[in-house]
């Protein structure tokens, strides 16, 4: 059994140590600037204190309610997102609130309502739009400000909203319709889970304190209510119009009580059966065709001179012939803070599922990962009996504790001594929540190492980060899946292992006879068993037949479709932009394109195609002011809800023992014994971090009390 540990470098343990000084400094300073009562200060902190053991949490003076009403035509949903922003205060207010949205999904419309009014947002460039929304909020108007933080997080910032006043913020996002084996679904992220910062995002190459590291890591941070203060906090109601172009069968939704009534035609309209929820988990639809399953879905747009198309082509499925060649499995198993309680606990049983279906012809290992790492063996091993009984021992006695550092768990992973054997498959399968920062970094990684290695994600408990789950399937050419908890872990686990046996229709390639053609993905990927390829595609002109041909169970296989026979839709281009955005990223980490080209060209998109981006933001504005001269304005960031299944004192305090949860000590006796962990210099870390975020943010508020003293 192999192992790393922090410990090994000591140089990090001192920049620990500094970091935390630094916190307790600038923490010392914000106290002091709050005792010494500088009332003339426009902008004072909104109430909410860090909850410790023992300490207190107050609620927010800013309320949150969320309504999502969906449409799902074809392949495509429409979606809007009404965030209501009411103020109980006596004080005039700033909000900002960190939400997801499905990474894969291109924001594009933006309102402000305030009383009778209605403000109509604009794409501009990130530096602009902020520039736009400090200005009118120094000045007293309202403004509203959406921004990514990452493909699938987003933050939306509302300035100068009166005691007694309700602002409604309206996005609006278009997103595919994912299709899996006949089934189809759609996923809606409605709570973001604490990422963990590691300390390369925050430190340079040279080892010195980063400030766009710092920004970064800022943008994805955000207070979490604790369950004892969070009831009534935070609710969702969620409306979904189904139209799928034929009729749904098999309608449901694993994590939320639902009501189905049918409507004219073939639509369905779903509600939540409570009205409304607490936005504390995802919320998934999940549905089938009534009769034969539609092969082939075909959707077309023009927009600005351009055709777009979008084509989902569904290989045939091959029976298995043979026999598997045999196969080299890495199971990495994330046992980090954020997986307690039943994350932890559907991982276990996943890789005790999997660990079964191992054959004594197959080669395996298992690593487990939080903010140090073990290797179960040095490298895989024969699946013999004694070694997987050894496996399930070791996955029988994991318990969540520390960070979430999988970079050097990946790295480990990706290491292949036997890549000479081209027969063996390897496939690298991670089950994880994904509660991470350094999402690039992953990618990156993959990009650069893959080799023959292939890199499946299982999304686990019930806020995974799909980012991170489907760039990093993309990247290592695989796949990715969600499995949520309790009684649909061994099914979802089993459907997921029998697409990865199954035959690869791989080697694609696509043509359109007469004429050129751009289409994303570039670089297409193998399919599975039931994975459709979703082909978006440009050209001057859509005309004529489009074919895929590739490799299907050892045979040449094609499917043609004529473009005339493509419906109408109004979603296709932004689609297209948003995939041709992700390409972009993709090559930015493989140091393809370079960083400020990449930005450039992202920039660009997104004023064209008129969506969110990491270069461009969606910005509303009164062009009154309302707030009256000199009153202060306070700022407060809303908390979020803890996803459910995740254990709050474990992930923010201890397990109620007084010492910290060693995952080393807990668990069977039996069991293989693990190293322990280092919890103490992780918990360090994040204190740290979190120090010299406050101290920033306690900077910026000593400037802007320059600015209107």
């Amino acid at each position: 059994m192999r192992r790393t540990d922090w410990r090994e470098h000591p140089e990090q343990a001192i920049i620990i140590a500094i970091l935390t000084f630094l916190f307790t400094i600038a923490c010392t300073g914000l106290v002091l600037a709050q005792d010494r009562g500088e009332a003339h200060d426009p902008f004072a902190s909104g109430g909410l204190i860090l909850r410790g053991k023992g300490a207190t949490q107050e609620l927010p003076a800013l309320r949150l309610g969320t309504d999502i009403s969906a449409k799902v035509t074809g392949n495509v949903a429409r979606v809007t997102v009404t965030q209501a922003f009411r103020n109980t205060s006596n004080d005039w207010m700033e909000g900002t609130y960190l939400f997801p949205l499905p990474d894969d999904g291109a924001v594009d419309d933006l309102k402000m309502v305030v009383g009778d009014r209605i403000l109509i947002g604009h794409i501009r460039a990130r530096e602009e739009a902020r520039e736009i929304y400090e200005t009118a909020m120094r000045e007293g108007r309202q403004a509203g400000l959406v921004e990514q933080a990452r493909p699938n997080m987003f933050r939306t910032n509302v300035a100068n909203v009166a005691p007694g006043e309700t602002v409604l913020i309206a996005i609006q996002f278009q997103a595919p319709v994912r299709q899996l084996g006949g089934e189809y679904a759609l996923r809606l992220p409605l709570v973001v889970g604490p990422r963990f910062i590691s300390p390369t995002t925050v430190l340079d190459a040279e080892g010195n304190i980063s400030e766009e590291g710092l920004r970064d890591a800022a943008r994805v941070t955000a207070p979490t209510l604790a369950p004892d203060v969070a009831e009534g906090m935070n609710p969702v109601s969620i409306t979904v119009d189904l139209a799928p172009g034929f009729v749904p069968a098999q309608v449901d939704s694993p994590y939320h009580a639902i009501d189905i009534t049918a409507g004219a035609g073939n639509t369905t309209r779903v509600t939540l059966t409570q009205g409304e929820v607490p936005a504390d988990r995802d919320f998934e639809l999940r549905w089938r065709a009534a009769g034969n399953q539609p092969a082939l879905g075909l959707f077309r747009q023009t927009f600005d001179g351009k055709d777009y198309v979008m084509a989902t082509i569904t290989p045939p499925s091959q029976p298995q012939r043979g026999t598997i060649p045999p196969r080299e499995m890495i199971f990495v198993i994330d046992n980090s803070g954020s997986m307690s309680g039943a994350s932890m606990d559907a991982a276990r049983r996943s890789l005790i599922y999997a660990l079964g279906t191992l054959r004594p012809q197959d080669q395996f290992n298992v690593i487990r990962f939080d903010d140090t790492m073990t290797q179960l063996f040095d490298e895989a091993v024969p699946a013999s009996r004694e070694q997987v009984r050894t496996a399930h021992m070791f996955a029988s006695g994991l318990h969540a504790g520390g960070g979430t550092d999988m970079l050097p768990a990946l790295r480990a992973a990706l290491v292949d001594p036997q890549s000479a054997r081209t027969i063996v498959i390897r496939q690298v399968i991670f089950l994880t929540d994904g509660s991470l920062s350094d999402e690039q970094a992953m990618m990156r990684e993959i990009e650069g190492n893959r080799g023959r290695s292939r890199v499946f994600m299982v999304g686990i408990g019930s806020a995974p980060n799909n980012y991170l789950m489907r760039r990093m399937a993309e990247a290592g050419r695989g796949t990715y899946a969600n499995i949520g908890y309790g009684d649909e872990v061994q099914d979802r686990m089993r459907d997921f292992l029998d697409r990865l046996a199954a035959p690869v229709a791989h080697d694609l390639s696509i043509s359109l006879e007469g004429g050129a053609i751009e289409f994303t993905p570039e670089d297409l990927p193998d399919l599975y068993a039931g994975e459709p390829l979703v082909l978006i595609s440009r050209a001057d002109e859509a005309r004529g037949r489009l074919t895929v041909s590739g490799t299907l169970g050892g045979r040449r296989w094609s499917q043609t479709v004529n473009l005339a026979e493509a419906q109408e839709s109004d979603a296709v281009a932004r689609l297209w932009a948003r995939r041709r955005v992700g390409e972009i990223e993709a090559a930015r980490w493989s140091g393809e394109t370079d960083y400020e080209e990449a930005g450039k060209q992202i920039a660009a998109l997104g004023i064209a195609f008129h969506i969110v981006t990491e270069e461009t933001s969606l910005i509303a504005e009164d062009e009154t002011p309302r707030r009256p001269p000199g009153v202060r304005l306070r700022r407060e960031e809303l908390p979020l809800l803890l996803p459910h299944g995740w254990d709050f004192e474990h992930l923010f305090g201890h397990d109620g023992s007084g010492e910290p949860v060693d995952p080393a000590t807990a668990g069977d006796s039996e069991a293989v014994q693990l190293p322990k962990t280092a919890a103490l210099w992780s918990g360090q870390l994040q204190a740290g971090l979190l120090v010299l975020l406050l101290g920033i943010m306690g900077l910026a508020a000593s400037r802007r009390r320059k600015e209107f003293a």
